[in-house]
């Protein structure tokens, strides 16, 4: 119990720390990063949920209490696709650089009028 409750809180720091990165950082990338850290966390606390003490693969044949691969395979699904989308946020940051100048969004704001 004492390893969920380890798990749990570091997922809860780890959302904390991504969360005060987009809230107190104008740098676009510094936020790309904030926002990777926060589905980071949302990623352990799901693969957490699938956890059960004692338990074993789901692979026939089973001896004793088999975890859920749900979530894991789930979990598998979102790196692939918040993998994707970092790469887009990536691009259309460099995209902004090359235009304006500069990744400081409140400096980019500044430049529409």
């Amino acid at each position: 119990m004492t390893v969920i409750r380890l798990s749990y809180g570091t997922a809860i720091l780890i959302f904390c720390i991504g969360l005060y990165t987009i809230i107190s950082k104008r740098n676009l990338f510094k936020t790309v990063i904030g926002l990777a850290l926060m589905e980071s966390a949302v990623l352990l606390l799901i693969v957490t949920s699938g956890y059960i003490p004692g338990g074993v693969p789901p692979i026939i044949p089973i001896n004793g209490v088999a975890v859920n691969p749900l979530p894991h395979a789930f979990t598998l699904t979102a790196i692939v696709i918040g993998a994707s989308d970092v790469a887009m946020a990536l691009a259309l940051i460099m995209k902004l650089h090359q235009r304006y100048g500069t990744v400081d969004l409140d400096k980019i704001r500044g430049l529409r009028g």
